[in-house]
């Protein structure tokens, strides 16, 4: 019996604390509605299933290797170009890399750091509700920056991860605080309901997603900070 309990909970995706609030008004609606109701019933129900898989929380296998930048977010990457990162961060007022990863709706919306560092400053940002897949939601939209501190190869870098609401988010939910240490793929925050996180690198880092590819947060390797050819790395 311990043995099939066991099963079941590895198979089961874990549900993130944020989407407890929607799902039992989910069900509410759907036992009040569906008692005046039998096409209430059904309709509630399915909105309260779509609810609980939006908020799943599944773990990840996070690659291990020197300088790898991990993906923050699930999604597809819609953007790569170098351009000045936002002024709140007080990143650089030269051009960075910038990779961006567009969640629709379907997507798992638990966003995790890319890279080892302590958050040096969180800045929150209010704005539009732009479509998130222009390249103008990275400056008008409503937005929440983190700067990463990290060191690579003795050197000390910073890195900009950005989330960006989107034409149907309408809360940008932060887990950490200025001051953490976070380890490559620990959770930082979520957005609800549609949107984008922009990571900005320096430009000697080198690419190693392409345009429309598909990203997996916490799993997907974005770039690599030493630059020079493509390597391999090893998953823990």
């Amino acid at each position: 019996m311990t043995d099939l309990f066991e099963t079941i909970r590895r198979t089961l995706v874990p549900i993130h604390k944020e989407g407890y609030p929607f799902i039992l008004i989910g069900i509410v609606l759907t036992v009040l509605l569906g008692y005046f109701a039998q096409a209430f019933f059904w309709i509630f129900l399915i909105l309260t299933l779509w609810v609980c898989y939006f908020f799943r929380d599944p773990e990840r296998v996070v690659p291990s290797g020197e300088g790898l930048v991990i993906a923050p977010a699930d999604g597809r990457v819609n953007l790569i170009s170098t351009v000045v990162p936002p002024p709140e961060l007080d990143l650089s007022h030269e051009p960075m890399l910038r990779i961006s990863v567009f969640m629709n709706v379907f997507d798992c919306h638990v966003n995790r750091v890319p890279v080892t560092g302590r958050i040096g400053q969180i800045h929150y940002t209010p704005g539009l509700f732009l479509n998130a897949e222009l390249d103008k939601a990275s400056d008008d939209n409503e937005r929440n920056g983190l700067v990463i501190e990290t060191i690579h190869k003795g050197v000390p870098l910073r890195v900009g991860v950005v989330q960006i609401a989107g034409l149907v988010a309408r809360r940008i939910v932060g887990f950490v605080s200025a001051g953490d240490t976070l380890q490559t793929g620990e959770r930082f925050g979520l957005i609800r309901f549609g949107s984008r996180v922009d990571v900005y690198l320096p430009t000697t880092a080198r690419v190693l997603v392409g345009l429309g590819q598909k990203s997996v947060a916490g799993e997907t390797v974005l770039a690599d900070l030493g630059g020079g050819p493509e390597r391999a790395f090893r998953r823990i």
